[in-house]
């Protein structure tokens, strides 16, 4: 009995510190709101630089002269309506880059014959600076909506795209021959295989695309627009107002933190299966 105890007694001081080590290989927990205390001490010194007299007004207003240049463009009519227009454009984009770059990801994935005609034309699309594109679809699709929300999409496809792509051919085989064993359908195999192995590469293009919209919105308004948010910056601009400018930028900020941190969230809910280091 003393024998035992004596072995288990120095066993147990031998295990304690490979325990502690493995534990501090973890990022830990999980803090909340944790992705706001950047942006947060991002603004604490910016109001801090500005009361000590540090940043030229001119050039770079205080927190608090941008927050009343917001309010009164949001009581004189012009802030909601330019929000509107560019969330109606960017949503519209969206919605055509989503559908297009996973569709393609899945015939591209699942057929030898459409990985040989897509992949290589998405790529190639990829290689060319989509902004460059502007003054071809300008006179492919006149200066109105259209083009704005065209661009729009093609930014947004291509990383879905790929990450999809990628993750439909990252999918180990041995799942394949098990399906095969197990006598599964085509739709069967989809859902059951493809859909959930290729979901964490979706959700990166996913966070990828909406950046992109918010990207070439910001760039798309400068041309021949008659509102939204980079139409207001643009205005801004020629009248020297960068009070103004800074607000389109906050608002462009605040909309792709929102919408990042909603796409997190629901691919937290949907791969909750997961076990990984961020988990």
């Amino acid at each position: 009995m003393s024998a035992v105890t004596t072995t288990v007694a120095v066993a147990a001081p031998e295990a304690s510190p490979q325990v502690r080590r493995r534990r501090r290989l973890s990022p830990g927990r999980r803090l909340p709101a944790a992705r706001l205390v950047g942006p947060l001490l991002l603004l604490a010194l910016w109001a801090a630089a500005s009361a000590a007299g540090r940043l030229d007004p001119a050039a770079v207003p205080a927190p608090w002269t941008v927050l009343r240049t917001g309010a009164h463009l949001w009581t004189a009519g012009t802030l909601p309506t330019d929000i509107l227009t560019s969330l109606r454009r960017a949503a519209s984009g969206f919605a055509i880059g989503l559908g297009a770059g996973v569709l393609l990801a899945l015939a591209a994935g699942l057929s030898r014959t459409g990985e040989a005609l897509i992949d290589g034309t998405v790529n190639l699309n990829r290689a060319i600076p989509t902004l460059g594109l502007i003054p071809l679809f300008i006179l492919w699709l006149g200066i109105g909506e259209s083009f704005k929300v065209a661009i729009i999409a093609i930014v947004v496809y291509i990383p879905i795209y790929l990450n999809t792509h990628a993750a439909l051919a990252g999918i180990d085989h041995r799942y394949v021959e098990l399906a095969e064993v197990q006598g599964l359908s085509r739709f069967a195999f989809v859902r059951q295989i493809v859909i959930p192995g290729a979901l964490p590469g979706f959700f990166v293009g996913l966070r990828l695309g909406v950046t992109g919209s918010w990207l070439g919105l910001v760039v798309l308004e400068q041309i021949n627009a008659t509102s939204g948010l980079g139409y207001l910056m643009f205005q801004a601009q020629n009248y020297g107002q960068s009070d103004v400018i800074l607000v389109g930028l906050v608002v462009y900020g605040v909309f792709g933190l929102v919408s990042d941190s909603a796409v997190r969230l629901v691919e937290r809910r949907v791969l909750s299966w997961r076990r990984t280091l961020s988990s």
